[in-house]
């Protein structure tokens, strides 16, 4: 069979997030997995990094048949130690957890070879760069021995490297088994994220921008030469968005070959009753927290909102978030009241023990409690920006405020004290959620969203505002997704759009939201794996072809 039309027969695919929950793309890779799986049938193998010691793994379940026999070979003959099974997500894949510390000791060597064959400069490397490098190596080297020990120099193998933690993998399969085609995902380009988050104006000067000329000015030099040169490297380079392909092409001088969004699966969301008992009790304890926290009763059909993501204060919009709810609290036009959550995970000190107390006991709280808008203490409360910018614009959450605001600052892991509940458990109770990113390459919440019937608010500058703009014209919340006009400069119009939505919303009967729901439900069946698998299809097919070529 021809490499245009075939399915690889192996593929590995390689990321810092594997059985990782530390950001995106572990979604990315877990929501993928079934589809991937129903393709593959256990020829598809999810490597990732062994971080726990002899510490439990939530999402992994060890397999001591799987592999067994190379598992034995790789640990005496190439050094590897590793734990060998499968992902405890949809379509349980095969997966390789590596231990990659006892090959610091390679450091210097494989820096200066990376250097000599791939021109990768890493003399100003900092941070976790050493960490993700010696782990991308360590990934290279499962790849090479699993390769050779099944002899697999007659099948049509794959393997893919998310973000530039893992490119030295790639180029290290590339010199070493040149057989094997490879392909890099960048979810979001080192240099662009870092412009974005000092502050520049990212968009109105791309086509002035050089990728080199900023790395250096941003002390990003390491960082950036290896993706850049990963991205040129490769068999088939790829990124998630349109708008991030247009990052690529100016600062890492590469078009990408493929786009490939980022898609869901609907088997994360539960149906029927499952769903209605899910968000009654998600609604309960949403409105339990808020209503201990400010000492008063709370509408039962008081409308939830929420905004979540990382700490990145101005690139995933959380500081218009906050402007945009002091809008809809001072603007006179507000008959439902409103609580807005921001759930994003800060520097945690403790679980508020006054808190976890009236939730326990269940106390009648009849006045707010100290800092009535957080659930969570945390260290150095001072210098934090959500806090210092609730208090700036005066939030006080008493009893006569229609609009109240929580910050939940913790990871919703069902281990935080307060919650103690998973993300989506809880995310399920809301009414909307508002995602206004500044820079944000695809965009997962606002998907995540919509796929729990949950209407969202989201920008052009997400790349999942970009794939909705193709479905929707993206100006009425009734269709589900509204997506907001962003540029540089227009903070405050960003503002006012999102209360006019969010305003919108506290005026629609049952009948109408039932209606938004639905339309919810059927744009997000849009994005499913099923459907945006094939252009990681088109991209293995692409890197075969390419591997063909320079090995002729």
């Amino acid at each position: 069979m021809n490499d245009k039309t075939r399915t690889p027969d192996y593929l590995f695919e390689a990321s810092w997030e594997v059985c990782n929950k530390v950001g995106g793309i572990y979604t990315v890779l877990s929501t993928k997995a079934h589809t991937l799986q129903e393709i593959f049938h256990d020829k598809v193998i999810f490597i990732g990094p062994d971080v726990w010691a002899d510490k439990e793994i939530a999402d992994f379940s060890e397999e001591e048949t799987l592999f067994a026999d190379w598992k034995n070979h790789a640990a005496t003959t190439d050094n590897l130690k590793l734990k060998i099974g499968r992902w405890k997500v949809p379509g349980t894949p095969p997966v390789i957890l590596v231990d990659f510390k006892p090959f610091f000791a390679d450091r210097d060597s494989l820096f200066y070879a990376m250097w000599n064959d791939f021109q990768v400069d890493s003399m100003h490397a900092y941070g976790d760069y050493d960490e993700s490098c010696i782990f991308a190596y360590a990934v290279g080297k499962v790849i090479e021995s699993f390769y050779h020990y099944y002899q697999l120099e007659n099948k049509a193998v794959t393997a893919l490297f998310n973000e530039w933690m893992l490119g030295m993998g790639a180029l290290y399969v590339k010199k070493q088994v040149p057989a094997i085609a490879t392909l890099f995902t960048t979810h979001a380009t080192s240099i662009g994220r870092s412009i974005a988050g000092n502050n520049k104006a990212l968009y109105a000067y791309m086509d002035g921008y050089n990728g080199d000329q900023m790395a250096h000015e941003l002390n990003m030099e390491a960082k950036h030469s290896l993706e850049k040169q990963v991205a040129h490297q490769v068999d088939c380079f790829t990124t998630v968005s349109d708008i991030t392909a247009i990052e690529c092409r100016q600062l890492l001088d590469k078009e990408p070959d493929i786009v490939t969004p980022n898609g869901f699966e609907r088997n994360f969301v539960p149906t029927g009753k499952t769903y209605t008992n899910k968000r009654k009790e998600a609604r309960t304890l949403l409105v339990k927290v808020a209503e201990k926290l400010t000492g008063t009763t709370i509408a039962p059909d008081a409308l939830l909102v929420a905004t979540s993501g990382r700490y990145e204060y101005r690139n995933k919009g959380i500081d218009v978030f906050i402007e945009a709810m002091n809008r809809v609290k001072t603007s006179g036009r507000l008959q439902q009241e409103v609580i807005a959550f921001v759930m994003v995970p800060a520097w945690v000190r403790a679980a508020r023990a006054d808190l976890k107390e009236a939730l326990d006991k269940d106390l009648p709280i009849t006045t707010p409690m100290q800092a009535p808008f957080v659930t969570h203490w945390l260290n150095e409360m001072e210098n934090d920006k959500v806090l210092n910018h609730l208090m700036h614009i005066g939030f006080t959450n008493t009893s006569s405020d229609k609009l109240k605001i929580v910050f939940v600052p913790c990871y919703l892991d069902e281990q935080d004290g307060i919650f103690n509940q998973y993300y989506y458990d809880l995310l399920i109770g809301m009414d909307a959620t508002v995602f206004p990113s500044y820079y944000e390459p695809w965009g997962y919440t606002p998907l995540e969203s919509i796929a729990f019937g949950i209407p969202t608010i989201t920008t052009n500058l997400a790349g999942f505002g970009m794939w909705a703009m193709k479905n929707v014209s993206g100006n009425d919340i009734q269709e589900g997704v509204a997506v907001i006009e962003r540029t540089d400069f227009n903070y405050f119009d960003v503002a006012d759009a999102i209360a006019n939505h969010i305003l919108s919303l506290t005026q629609k009967g049952e009948k109408e939201r039932a209606g938004i729901k639905s339309n919810c439900l059927s744009l997000a069946e849009k994005a499913e794996w099923s459907r945006f698998i094939t252009h990681y299809q088109a991209a293995f097919q692409l890197a075969l072809v390419r591997k063909d070529e320079r090995n002729c």
